[in-house]
């Protein structure tokens, strides 16, 4: 597998990252959270310009930590798409310029498709077909990995996703910016079968999901609860959520396994970190025979060197992306192959 340098900033992480035949020579990421938790989310303008200030020290720091030159690098793969355009045009700019000073190949690189390599950098030897959990603060999908870079996803969110919900939930809690973390944090103390809370279930889409019902669930718990103004059980509520998020979530993904004869699921994205999703993955997963596998904690939250691991993929079968590539807040996943010449 050729040596791929790799720049990711589709949102609030600028990350770098060399990889190797599935080997991690080295990874940079450098987080804005504690910028955009001021302001309860992520600003688009105040992330781009922070991309502008870390995108070549984090570049520079892969770049020496992975002991190449670049005459041993092969190519440079970039996330492309999707993402917010200010911040996606910082790291595809840094990546074209990479490329034509040093002459090498470009390879654009569908954000998703970077998450489900995740699971290969996680297991080498994880090969097609699986299928494939991510969650994110964006994303909530379970995707049939047919082969390489050919994708069917079997089941999306209707409204938001796994990781937008724990935001929210999250907020009307108090507990601040980003959700997840601190909600499974606060859980370990609650009990998840204090409330009973929706699923979201869709009655004609098996493995889809809906969060906006379980969020105003939340919202009518607490003020039934706390009708004027009392204290909230707080690590209960989290608790219940959190649980019914996961059950949700394993459940669809294990029933999708099941129908189309998969003896292997993987999670990815940043929800996947999350312990009660794991717990239940994990279990189900045994009771019905298929492996589980989990990406470790930091290449669940956005990195550069699962874009590495994609862009490799893709020089290897020749697949490169032209110099004017544009890129784009929104494309499809079974789309990615219309980044390449």
């Amino acid at each position: 597998m050729p040596t791929i340098l790799a720049i990711e900033s589709s949102c609030d992480e600028t990350a770098a990252a060399v990889v190797c035949d599935r080997q991690i020579l080295s990874s940079v990421v450098s987080s804005q959270i504690q910028t955009h938790a001021l302001f309860g989310g992520v600003v688009p303008e105040i992330a781009a310009r922070q991309h502008v200030e870390m995108i070549n020290p984090a570049i520079a720091e892969a770049y020496r930590e992975s002991g190449k030159t670049w005459a041993e690098i092969d190519g440079i793969a970039v996330t492309t798409a999707p993402g917010l355009i200010g911040s996606l045009m910082i790291g595809v700019t840094a990546a074209k310029t990479l490329a034509m000073l040093h002459k090498k190949p470009l390879i654009a690189i569908h954000h998703l498709e970077g998450h489900i390599c995740s699971a290969l950098l996680a297991e080498p030897t994880l090969e097609p077909p699986f299928l494939c959990l991510l969650v994110s603060g964006g994303h909530s999908s379970i995707i049939l990995v047919k082969d390489y870079t050919d994708y069917q996803v079997m089941g999306k969110t209707r409204d938001d996703a796994a990781g937008e919900a724990f935001d929210k939930v999250a907020r009307l809690l108090g507990l601040g910016y980003p959700g997840g973390p601190v909600i499974d944090k606060i859980s370990s103390s609650g009990n998840p079968k204090a409330y009973k809370l929706p699923q979201g279930r869709i009655p004609d889409s098996p493995y889809d999901s809906s969060f906006s019902g379980l969020k105003t669930a939340v919202l009518r718990l607490t003020q039934k609860l706390s009708p004027n103004g009392e204290e909230l059980p707080i690590a209960d509520i989290a608790a219940s959520f959190q649980e019914t998020v996961a059950l949700a979530l394993a459940t669809r993904t294990i029933k999708c396994a099941i129908a189309h004869n998969l003896s292997t699921i993987v999670a990815v994205g940043g929800v996947a970190a999350n312990s009660a999703l794991r717990s239940r993955l994990v279990t189900m997963s045994a009771e019905n025979n298929i492996r589980a596998i989990f990406p470790p904690l930091s290449l669940c939250t956005d990195n550069a060197a699962m874009i590495a691991c994609a862009g490799a993929i893709h020089l290897s079968r020749g697949e490169t992306s032209s110099m004017n590539i544009a890129t784009r807040s929104r494309l499809n996943l079974e789309d990615c192959q219309s980044l390449y010449i």
